[in-house]
């Protein structure tokens, strides 16, 4: 293992983030009462052309007017690629409140598209004194950014969480498919006749898991287009937890449930944790490295996987 200690990703609920335009404000007090852990505003996909700056100065005034709770607020602005971005992130940092803690950048390519946003950042925070730095996440949702996904992980100190966007990441990799997550109807093998569909995504998953915990930031699995099943979800979001993702979007308020109900460690498994730590603190006092718990062997590994789920649960509860 490598003498540079993993950094930890920031200390902050982040199970569900639940998503709504911009162009609605009308919802906004009902996201806030929402169970989400991460609230995004949407500047980009959700808004039409004609309703940029509508959007823009609702979502500014709702920084200042609508109770967030504790939740962590964020907005998601346009792409790069668009006459929209830079009045988005200067209208923000000059006329949002404290309250805002997050900024959601789309269709991230490299490293250079987050030096591009902190240098502005930094500009108008140091030029208007804003005493409370803002975060960056980030979307994986192009052949570039999933080529790039390490470099662009440790790009930038403002940068907190990483999302897989699948719709757009489908579109830049030429995959035919129109769906958005979950399994594919022809990503499927035949063996004696049955077929056995596998996931498509997981080997990008797999790849911002391990940029995101390289560098400390938070890995975070994106939409699930068809809000009408929830045990797709439900599969989409395990297989997402169990390969080391903290949380999951939400694109309609009946995920968030969902998202939580997968990403929350169960009392079983927060007890299980616990006594996983109590009998290797029993062993090392005897002076051993490892011992026996329920049959299976733990060790050092088992100290640090226990440790995950306790202080997932303790996070949540705090939170």
């Amino acid at each position: 293992m490598s003498f540079r200690i993993q950094p930890t990703p920031p200390a902050r609920p982040n199970r569900c983030q639940l998503f709504g335009p911009g162009s609605r404000p009308a919802i906004f007090e009902k996201m806030a009462g929402s169970a989400a852990d991460v609230i995004n505003l949407d500047l980009e996909d959700s808004v039409a052309p004609d309703d940029k700056d509508a959007a823009r100065k609702n979502v500014i005034a709702a920084t200042h007017d609508v109770d967030w709770g504790k939740k962590t607020l964020s907005v998601r602005i346009n792409g790069l690629d668009t006459p929209f971005w830079y009045r988005d992130v200067v209208d923000l940092l000059e006329q949002a409140s404290d309250r805002l803690d997050q900024i959601m950048i789309p269709k991230v390519g490299c490293a250079g598209d987050l030096y591009a946003v902190d240098a502005l950042v930094t500009a108008v925070e140091r030029a208007k004194g804003r005493a409370k730095p803002i975060a960056f996440e980030v979307i994986i949702e192009s052949a570039a950014g999933i080529a790039h996904v390490e470099e662009i992980a440790a790009a930038s100190p403002r940068l907190q969480a990483m999302s897989l966007g699948a719709a757009d990441f489908a579109a830049s990799m030429g995959m035919a498919t129109t769906g958005i997550g979950g399994t594919q109807e022809n990503y499927y093998m035949v063996r004696e006749g049955q077929q056995y569909w596998a996931d498509p995504w997981h080997w990008a998953q797999a790849a911002i898991v391990a940029a995101c915990r390289t560098h400390g930031v938070l890995p975070v699995d994106g939409p699930f287009g068809d809000f009408s099943d929830n045990d797709g979800f439900r599969a989409q979001a395990r297989r997402s937890a169990t390969l080391g993702m903290v949380g999951k979007w939400a694109i309609h308020p009946k995920q968030v449930a969902l998202a939580n109900e997968v990403f929350t460690p169960s009392e079983a498994a927060v007890s299980e944790a616990r006594e996983i730590l109590a009998a290797m603190e029993e062993a090392k006092a005897r002076g051993e490295g490892a011992t026996v718990y329920k049959g299976r062997l733990v060790d050092i590994a088992s100290i640090k996987q226990a440790e995950v789920i306790v202080r997932q649960s303790e996070m949540i509860e705090n939170g």
